[in-house]
């Protein structure tokens, strides 16, 4: 059956919709989506950007061989809007999926990349949830005008998954009849980070808790009721958070006025706002849900991403422990970096005995072993120039080493010094890798004159999507 212009074009502007919008919340990501419109059509695959090639095997048994897909989800006739609850998971690593059947759609299922410094994929869940009902609705009516608003929304869903994805969650712990207004607290929460006090940024735990709880609290200090600021005062609740500044102290509310000052665990169902200057965390009963900063919500927990490290470790000749020490090192020496805004680089040297370097070195190497050594070690990564490291052995032999090495096609004239001296270095001595560390918080690993860390280059998205394959003839 061919498929109209209306048809091409909601699928379109619903795919873009979710892609801008993921970009804006996760970082660079891409969108897929499985569907069929009619219980007698095939499914068909919309996969512009490649997200599900490498997968096709599990897609395979999953659609084809088993019809695992359609097992549990109730008929067409039986949904009154969508069902979502009783798709079965498709379970495909480093990918989020979310599936669900409409009246005006038989089923539906979409993917995006589960980024590995993702905070918690809930949020994403609920985008894709979005973009299910979206096109179910899109495709149910053929009002042209409407697809404007569907990217529109689609696009500016940041504050509202991460609402959804709270209030599913608390409601799934506590029940539907809670009386905290999540979204009340989003808007102060980015409003308190956004307000300087004396020109310092927002520091301390900011606690959500639910009224029917508070009694459980352990408090400090609590305020009498009519002189309780409002939590919609965004500038009085500034000035209050100082009171908990750099300490273990939360600063607690009922989701419309400040209540006091406690500390110890909060009751289940709490919400709190760890900030941190100009940045921020949200947790939800102590898992992380989302950062923020800027002003607007994000997925990732701001720990430096170091999986193409570990996995160029994996070709290196060491055992799993000092793989995993090794790795432990890299990663406290990269947050230290991160946290306190310096550039650094580090070298990672699998050679015995070790490379010669230029710079300052140790007359016995100092064993990374203690929280004092690391200290010293990332004191001594501000110097200029990169610390040397011995892989095998975890001990710092060397720093403020100088990285040289003839010019060579691959350099990036984008990036600094640092940067393009590591990727020279590297290409001449393969063997090594080196992390590097910007002021900035990127993180680049590299080897052989090529940085492992650098995202790849998807196809661009086409303007208009073409008539999409069936999942028979996409897999071949």
């Amino acid at each position: 059956m061919g498929l109209d212009r209306h048809h091409l074009l909601s699928l379109h502007t619903v795919m873009e919709g979710l892609r801008q919008g993921l970009c804006e919340f996760s970082g660079p990501s891409r969108a897929a989506l499985i569907y069929a419109q009619r219980e007698s059509e095939p499914l068909r695959v919309v996969d512009p950007q490649n997200l599900l090639r490498g997968h096709e095997p599990r897609l395979r048994e999953y659609f084809l061989d088993t019809g695992e897909w359609n097992a549990g989800l109730p008929r067409p006739e039986q949904v009154a809007y969508f069902d979502q609850h009783h798709s079965r998971r498709l379970g495909l690593a480093g990918i989020v999926s979310l599936g669900g059947r409409a009246r005006s759609v038989d089923y539906q299922m979409w993917f995006t990349e589960q980024h590995p410094n993702l905070c918690s994929p809930g949020p994403t869940r609920r985008w894709l949830e979005l973009a299910l009902r979206q096109l179910a609705t899109c495709l149910g009516n053929d009002d042209i005008l409407t697809l404007d608003s569907v990217s529109n929304t689609l696009q500016e869903m940041a504050p509202h998954a991460v609402h959804d994805h709270i209030v599913d969650e608390r409601a799934h712990a506590l029940g539907p009849d809670t009386r905290l207004r999540v979204a009340n607290i989003l808007s102060t929460i980015i409003q308190i980070s956004k307000t300087p006090e004396e020109g310092a940024w927002a520091r301390g735990r900011l606690a959500f808790v639910e009224p029917s709880r508070l009694s459980r609290l352990h408090y400090l200090a609590r305020l009498p009721k009519a002189e309780r600021p409002r939590l919609d005062n965004g500038k009085h609740v500034r000035k209050m958070l100082q009171a908990v500044e750099r300490t273990p102290r939360l600063l607690v509310s009922d989701g419309e006025h400040i209540i006091g000052m406690s500390a110890g665990d909060l009751p289940a169902g709490s919400l709190y706002a760890l900030f941190n200057g100009r940045h921020g965390m949200l947790f939800l009963d102590g898992a992380p849900v989302c950062s923020f900063s800027d002003g607007a919500f994000q997925s990732t927990n701001r720990r430096p991403n170091l999986v193409t490290l570990e996995e160029a470790l994996l070709e290196w000749p060491l055992d799993d422990e000092q793989r995993g020490t090794l790795f432990a090192t890299i990663s406290a020496l990269v947050s230290v970096a991160g946290e306190q805004k310096y550039g650094c680089a580090l070298i990672l040297d699998p050679y015995t005995p070790l490379l010669t370097l230029s710079g300052h070195g140790l007359e016995t190497p100092m064993p990374l072993d203690s929280e004092e050594r690391l200290s010293l070690a990332a004191g001594l990564a501000r110097v200029d120039g990169a610390l040397h490291l011995s892989a095998a052995r975890d001990q710092l032999c060397g720093f403020a080493c100088l990285m040289d090495g003839p010019s060579f096609p691959g350099e990036d004239r984008s990036r600094g010094a640092r940067y393009n001296s590591a990727l020279r270095f590297t290409h001449s001595h393969p063997e090594l890798i080196v992390v590097v560390v910007s002021s900035d918080r990127p993180v680049s690993v590299m080897r052989k004159g090529v940085d492992l860390s650098k995202p790849p280059v998807w196809p661009p998205v086409p303007t208009m999507l073409r008539p999409p394959p069936t999942l028979a003839e996409w897999l071949g």
